[in-house]
């Protein structure tokens, strides 16, 4: 297996375990914005991460939970049971694509459309589909299946937002001295 890739599987495995906990915290404390942070960035890094080892499926599912948790995170939308079940219902494919990808090296055929779908309409709309015909669903499958790929520069955002950030780090005005060598 490519190091870059096995590197990728283990780091998000732990990120899906840390999700695991964060969103049962999320449920016992819908408004706390450090957790719904933390949810956000967890799904915005294994986003950026699919789109740079070319993982469209993974990205694809990722992405559409990401705007979920980010219009959460933004007051946007409100946190219900039915909502974290439609978001966990994105993790637990994430978790089935990873272990697939694990076991084969490669991304497993097969359309997440409906899943994408229905978290489209939730971001849209605030309202978790239910029971509706076929028919009805189609449409956000289709503007699902029309999503632009992330461009490189966006990539590069994405692992640019996922690294931590030092508030107490400081930039020197002048490059420190090169130490004298030792005879």
């Amino acid at each position: 297996m490519d190091d870059l890739l096995s590197e990728f599987l283990t780091e998000t495995s732990e990120s899906l375990s840390t999700l695991d906990v964060e969103l049962v915290k999320l449920e016992q404390n819908p408004n706390d914005p450090d957790i719904l942070s933390n949810i956000f960035r967890l799904v915005h890094t294994i986003k950026g991460t699919c789109g740079f080892l070319g993982l469209p499926r993974l990205e694809a599912v990722a992405h559409a939970g990401e705007n979920v948790l980010g219009k959460i995170r933004d007051g946007e939308l409100v946190v219900t049971p039915d909502a974290v079940t439609l978001v966990l219902e994105s993790i637990d494919t994430i978790k089935y694509l990873l272990g697939e990808l694990e076991q084969n090296e490669a991304e497993p055929d097969g359309n997440d459309a409906d899943l994408i779908g229905r978290l489209n309409h939730f971001a849209d709309t605030g309202q978790i589909p239910g029971g509706a015909p076929a028919a009805a669903a189609a449409p956000a499958a289709e503007e699902a299946d029309e999503e632009v790929p992330m461009t490189d520069d966006e990539k590069l955002q994405a692992a640019f937002d996922a690294a931590e950030y030092d508030p107490d780090f400081e930039v020197p005005d002048e490059p420190a001295a090169a130490a004298e060598p030792e005879p």
